[in-house]
């Protein structure tokens, strides 16, 4: 029996016991309600899909095609359209997740207006928007199955058995669009304290996974930018095992921890290591900052100095009193940070980089993973590269390499479009095209996810519509623009009414006052003009 045909039945029980008070009470109205609202709280999702993101990391670790993808959102509506494109276009979600982006937190969801990605923005909103985008992906469930049911009605209606057999079989085996929330916390918005309570409300709201950088909290910038300020690896530890415990404490005893690493970028330290003793983790931190020998007698006055192999060093501030590392320590204060970050309890990792090569992102794992075989990676494939470039000048060297001749092309110019059709462009955008499954192989990077792509393609169509709309083309530039490829490529929205829930609520009606039920759905809906 059927999932629902359970709950039809479980719920008639209870309105046979409840006697004549629920007559008007249609335990299958019921039981497809209760089926629409499959998950009633966050800590239910993030079980749920704590349980798929583990699931897909087994299956990874079998074979390397079986990465996962996801595409960063900074809202609900934005999650729910991602994941009702991907069930249309590939008929299931599997490995395929959602990203919450922090940088789009800070600039599209703050109360302050747009801001950095400098950890400026109110803590709770992180965990507002992984609500959000859950009640959306919930919403979208009820509204399919709405459909189903609506469908199922129509076949019993006509008569149509064999309809009605197929449409039963959608429902009970229906995939539901939650999916795992990879959601970026920062450096934690303060000491471990303040992490853990804010990684409670993270998970409470629905998410499995939890990414956390190794920046001073208060001193945080965006991984692509300048100024990034690391910290020694046992304050970064005490924040992944308050998140750990913040998983524990909700009983999400298979939550998923990504630590990220900003060293490849990032020359200064707030801080000097603690060292218990020589060779520990707090003396190779120490190790990669750039000192200078000195004598007792050289000290002055409010000199920071320590011990070194027996020799008195003093490593070097800046006027902003922070420390610098030594200059081309970032690849190995990467592997470094990776290993310690695996050992001290982190589940994946995140490395970021100046450029998206796979070779030297396959260079840091195959060392990490001398150390730990099975560390799997999250990449950015971030916005903030300039990818044309960046792999028309890898398909550049690579044929100077093999003795071609490149000639015709300027290396510094090649973002130019005198260059589209060229031979070069052609090889570099088959490297862009095969990255993901070149970097999963290579670098055994598990999840692939782009950070911003919502924030671009929404200020890109925008700049075409307002182009069109507001020049000589007028209404036919929202029409031929918009309307007519929604309409053509069947893009849901386009009945923006039922995307609301205006047919659920006239379900619903019809569940609550039967023929007297006033629905919005008649014949004179303008939406029937998209049927």
């Amino acid at each position: 029996m059927s999932a629902i045909n359970k709950d039809i039945d479980s719920i008639a029980a209870v309105k046979s016991a409840a006697g004549s008070p629920w007559d008007a009470i249609n335990p299958e109205s019921a039981a497809r309600m209760r089926a629409q609202n499959k998950f009633k709280t966050g800590l239910e999702i993030a079980q749920y899909t704590a349980n798929i993101m583990r699931a897909d990391m087994e299956a990874f670790d079998a074979d390397k095609t079986k990465y996962t993808q996801s595409l960063g959102c900074w809202h609900g509506f934005i999650g729910q359209q991602k994941l009702i494109s991907i069930k249309k276009h590939f008929g299931t979600t599997e490995r395929k997740y959602l990203y919450l982006s922090g940088w789009m937190v800070a600039a599209l969801r703050s109360d302050f207006g747009p801001l950095p990605d400098q950890s400026m923005h109110e803590k709770t909103t992180v965990a507002s928007l992984v609500e959000e985008l859950y009640t959306f992906l919930r919403q979208a469930d009820a509204r399919e199955l709405g459909g189903l049911f609506r469908a199922l009605d129509d076949a019993r209606e006509a008569g149509d058995s064999a309809k009605e057999a197929d449409i039963q079989s959608q429902i009970d085996n229906h995939q539901t669009h939650i999916v795992p929330i990879v959601a970026d916390i920062d450096a934690g918005f303060g000491n471990a304290e303040a992490t853990y309570l804010m990684a409670k409300q993270m998970i409470e709201a629905g998410a499995c996974a939890l990414q956390i950088e190794n920046q001073v909290a208060d001193e945080k910038q965006c991984g692509h930018q300048d100024g990034k300020v690391t910290v020694p690896h046992a304050d970064f530890h005490n924040k992944i095992r308050a998140l750990r415990y913040a998983f524990l404490e909700l009983g999400i005893d298979n939550g998923i921890i990504v630590s990220r690493t900003d060293s490849e970028g990032a020359g200064l330290t707030k801080e000097i290591a603690v060292v218990k003793e020589p060779g520990d983790q707090g003396d190779r931190y120490n190790s990669f900052l750039d000192v200078e020998e000195i004598d007792v007698a050289d000290m002055a006055e409010g000199d920071v100095c320590f011990n070194r192999d027996g020799k008195l060093v003093r490593p070097k501030r800046l006027p902003s009193g922070l420390y610098q590392f030594r200059q081309g320590t970032g690849v190995e204060r990467c592997v470094f940070d990776s290993i310690e970050a695996i050992k001290a309890g982190a589940d994946l990792l995140w490395i970021e980089t100046a450029t998206p090569n796979v070779q030297d992102i396959a260079d840091m794992m195959n060392e990490v993973r001398k150390e730990i075989p099975d560390a799997k990676l999250v990449y950015n494939n971030s916005p903030s590269f300039n990818w044309t470039l960046n792999f028309r000048q890898q398909a550049f060297d690579a044929m100077v390499e093999a003795g071609e001749d490149v000639s015709a092309y300027d290396r510094a110019a090649l973002m130019s479009a005198e260059y589209d059709e060229s031979e070069l462009a052609a090889a570099a955008d088959e490297r862009i095209r095969t990255f993901q499954a070149d970097s999963a192989r290579e670098a055994n990077i598990f999840h692939h996810l782009i950070t911003l792509p919502t924030y671009h393609t929404a200020a890109l169509s925008t700049d075409n519509l307002a182009k069109e709309y507001f020049g000589d083309a007028g209404m036919l530039g929202y029409v031929a623009g918009v309307q007519r490829k929604e309409i053509r490529q069947g893009i849901a929205c386009v009945k923006h009414q039922n995307m609301s829930g205006s047919d659920m609520g006239d379900d619903h009606k019809e569940y609550f006052a039967g023929e007297n039920a006033l629905k919005a759905g008649g014949a004179n809906n303008t939406s029937n003009q998209f049927s």
